[in-house]
């Protein structure tokens, strides 16, 4: 008997808004983690969601449960450069790392993602 390989999500965060980032991004990570609902998750941390992070104490709280919870989160260096905050992105727990190849990758494999 082969094991089955592990179900993935990527979640793309790109809003600058925080009621999604409480309500929606955080929540569906977290929840999806703590009862099973997918095997692996990762935060992709894109565009304005990258500098409302940064400013926000409740967000960064938010990010630490969903951290916690066994969600890998990761961040687009180049939008943590535009926004001039990389070094408070490592802060934060997050892999600061190039994007595109990692989310083109991610696109064309048999994986999924959803977008907020």
């Amino acid at each position: 008997m082969t094991a089955s390989k592990p179900e993935k999500l990527l979640i793309v965060w790109t809003s600058g808004d925080k009621d999604v980032a409480i309500n929606m991004v955080f929540m569906y990570a977290r929840n999806s983690m703590l009862k099973g609902w997918w095997d692996e998750v990762t935060l992709l941390i894109w565009g304005p969601s990258t500098n409302l992070l940064v400013q926000d104490e409740e967000l960064k709280v938010g990010l630490k449960e969903v951290q916690d919870a066994g969600v890998r989160v990761v961040a687009c260096k180049r939008c943590a450069e535009n926004y001039g905050v990389v070094p408070q992105m490592e802060s934060l727990g997050a892999e600061v790392i190039y994007s595109g190849e990692f989310l083109t990758d991610w696109i064309k494999s048999e994986e999924k993602y959803i977008t907020f």
